[in-house]
């Protein structure tokens, strides 16, 4: 199985939507994605995500499944907090090098003080991980311990719509990263695709291997702005 895991596109996010930008970023992706195709399409309930869903679910004449936990506004929540200047951020948008701090662990990461204002850093993650072996379980992976499970076998395309803090936290969880160091080395940029390979092995177990990070080649393909593309916020 391939898993997609695509940000949205340039957002107005006072609005939900995409910019002008942002939708021809879009339609690039339409252009790219439709060449191969996918089995199931999910979304984010957030217009931006559905925004940057719908030119390639119109083109490949799939419905596009909304998957609640994929939402932005959740993780925004747990992982923002005020700044010196009382204006809202990701915690983990600070100096990278703050994320990796001492030697924190997979099972310690929440105890640095970057997440000390957050609401609730590790309950936020735990949510996150969890419904994510269960969607991963839905499409026939079951999680066990670092491994899982190939319980029906399959060869489909997903493409799972979602955000930057979602993304890279469920990223982090699937490559079994701890997310601080995860968000202290790896980024993905606006209308960005990642994919990651299940493996069908013949002793029914696998482990997401990712073979595209964050790859904007339709941006370029079409001489969109990369300086959107890459835009931190």
């Amino acid at each position: 199985m391939l898993l997609y895991i695509i940000r949205h596109g340039e957002p107005d996010y006072t609005t939900d939507s995409l910019t002008e930008n942002g939708k021809k970023q879009a339609n690039a992706l339409a252009d790219r994605l439709c060449t191969h195709g996918f089995d199931e399409i999910y979304s984010s309930p957030l217009g931006r995500a559905i925004q940057t869903a719908k030119p390639t679910c119109e083109r490949l004449k799939k419905p596009y499944i909304i998957e609640d936990w994929m939402s932005e506004d959740l993780v925004w929540k747990d992982f923002s907090a005020d700044d010196e200047n009382g204006t809202r951020n990701w915690v983990f948008g600070c100096q990278n090098t703050r994320l990796i701090g001492s030697n924190y662990t997979k099972d310690d990461w929440h105890t640095n003080p970057v997440f000390s204002q957050c609401n609730s850093a590790l309950d936020c993650y735990k949510r996150i991980t969890n419904c994510s072996d269960d969607f991963l379980n839905r499409l026939g992976y079951k999680k066990e311990g670092n491994l899982y499970k190939v319980v029906s076998p399959n060869e489909k395309r997903i493409a799972a719509f979602c955000h930057h803090g979602f993304g890279t936290a469920w990223l982090s969880h699937l490559l079994s990263i701890p997310p601080n160091i995860f968000w202290a080395g790896f980024d993905i940029a606006h209308s960005s695709v990642t994919i990651l390979i299940f493996r069908n092995n013949p002793d029914g177990y696998t482990s997401p291997q990712c073979v595209c990070l964050s790859d904007m080649s339709h941006i370029y393909k079409e001489k969109l702005p990369v300086n959107a593309a890459i835009k931190f916020f």
